[in-house]
């Protein structure tokens, strides 16, 4: 009987490659079922799990607590909490953790304030499913994500707002932004103020969305109450 004599070098010598780090990813949206054709195609990905689903900004922070995602996929508009108030708080609580904005929004604007809110990348929800599940890998990786067509105009609107960057004066806002101020709180529409700056009004729109962030107020109401109380304007104005 011939016997066979094992030459193969013992296994432990060959190197063995390292296990693929799984992601954690949350899903936050209103719609149960974009939510389920989210899952159906990120549950293909090997190194993907969703851990769990949201469908608000209030139920996202909760549910961040307890399954410690990597990765948050968030809508902005939700009932109740939105996403870019829900990503300026778990940016807040869990600086490390990646958000990406996947939105059918497309104005500079809503840019804006989820990249000033801490978002990692922002999506438009009629990107390609393989983009969607590379920026998902990006952001894990540390880096950040943005629509080719959105990142050409939110350049030039960061470049537009340059322009005008002056040292800050009375109450921690700026001549332009005192400025802009005195015209809402006089009643002046966006078109009227883009008459009066010779601002195109998109950029008004998107300057008082800025301005009203930094303030803390929610509307042209509150706008003049601030600046009427920090002797920005008079009554008689």
């Amino acid at each position: 009987m011939i016997q066979a004599h094992a030459t193969h070098e013992p296994s432990a010598a060959r190197p063995v490659p390292p296990p693929t780090r799984t992601i954690k990813v949350l899903l936050v949206d209103d719609h149960v079922l974009f939510r389920q054709a989210l899952r159906h195609l990120l549950e293909a990905e090997p190194d993907i799990r969703v851990v769990g689903e949201a469908g608000d900004g209030r139920s996202a922070q909760q549910l961040a607590d307890r399954f410690q995602p990597d990765v948050v996929l968030m809508d902005l508009s939700m009932p109740g909490v939105d996403g870019v108030s829900a990503t300026r708080e778990l940016k807040s609580s869990v600086p490390n953790l990646k958000i990406i904005i996947l939105t059918m929004f497309a104005e500079d604007g809503y840019v804006i304030r989820a990249i000033r809110a801490g978002a990692d990348a922002y999506l438009l929800k009629n990107s390609e499913s393989a983009r969607v599940i590379e920026a998902i890998r990006a952001v894990a990786r540390g880096e950040s994500v943005i629509e080719p067509q959105l990142a050409t105009k939110l350049l030039s609107e960061f470049r537009r707002i340059a322009e005008f960057r002056e040292e800050e004066t009375v109450a921690g806002l700026t001549e332009r932004e005192i400025q802009l101020l005195r015209l809402v709180a006089s009643g002046l529409s966006n078109k009227e103020i883009a008459a009066e700056l010779s601002l195109a009004e998109s950029t008004v729109k998107n300057r008082l969305s800025l301005l009203f962030e930094k303030l803390g107020v929610k509307d042209r109401t509150q706008a003049a109450i601030y600046a009427l109380s920090h002797g920005l304007i008079t009554r008689k104005d």
